[in-house]
């Protein structure tokens, strides 16, 4: 059985006071929650007041992005062993970074590979956009992404890892997949992506979280689906209302 987890992505929302204020509102109905991982991904900034606001319950903290290198002329990157005394979670390649930073599948492999070396759970994001969708696209774009993303791991370092499916065109725009379509290609394009590659045992032992337009109504549905085990979400992780979310997801 695949422990459910939801981890909101604060995305560039929120002062490190105003992070820390609303983690520190929230954290005791969360942590009376049973059944389910949370995680808060917070901007860098506030990571450090977030990560002490939550301290004692079990609430897990990531960071929204990571660069692969140890150290060096990077300018306004962040190395993994500066994450490493605050978060247990990153997310990578979310399909924000991709589109507007120029992140490449290449470079999400190396990133991958480096949070595992530091003990941090990459959450790995694919996602196709409305055209590759309307297309018929889908499968091969993803499956694709799942195989560049994974490229050089072990089975045990690849089960170590957390996949989230994001339809780009729903993220954002208040569209969302239906059940049906999110758990059937997080079934064929991601989990079978994952079994062709490391065996089935480690497909069964990886979750795969859907992430798109994710709201306290509807993530019940979603989680229904044996293939689904968890949400990213974005906007609905910003307001009160995410406790309501995270137990309706249970």
């Amino acid at each position: 059985m695949r422990t459910p987890i939801i981890a909101g992505n604060w995305k560039m929302n929120k002062t490190a006071v105003e992070a820390v204020a609303f983690a520190g509102a929230i954290r005791d109905d969360l942590n009376q929650i049973a059944g389910v991982d949370i995680v808060f991904c917070p901007p860098f900034i506030a990571i450090p007041g977030v990560a002490e606001a939550v301290q004692g319950s079990k609430i897990g903290v990531g960071a929204q992005n990571m660069y692969f290198a140890e150290s060096g002329a990077f300018t306004g990157e962040i190395a993994p062993d500066m994450l490493t005394p605050f978060c247990q979670y990153v997310i990578l390649g979310h399909s924000e970074r991709r589109a507007y930073f120029g992140e490449t599948d290449d470079g999400v492999n190396k990133k991958i590979k480096a949070a595992l070396a530091h003990n941090i759970m990459p959450i790995v994001c694919v996602g196709e956009s409305l055209t590759q969708n309307e297309a018929g696209e889908t499968q091969s774009f993803v499956s694709g992404q799942v195989q560049a993303a994974f490229d050089g791991l072990t089975a045990d370092q690849a089960a170590q890892c957390i996949i989230a499916y994001e339809p780009i065109w729903a993220i954002g725009t208040g569209k969302s997949a239906t059940v049906e379509q999110a758990g059937g290609i997080i079934k064929t394009a991601v989990r079978d992506a994952i079994a062709a590659s490391f065996g089935e045992g480690t497909a069964q032992k990886l979750r795969i979280q859907y992430g798109g337009s994710v709201k306290p109504h509807n993530i019940a549905d979603y989680m229904s689906h044996p293939d689904i085990d968890g949400a990213l979400v974005g906007g609905a992780s910003l307001k009160p209302a995410f406790v309501e979310l995270v137990k309706n997801a249970v």
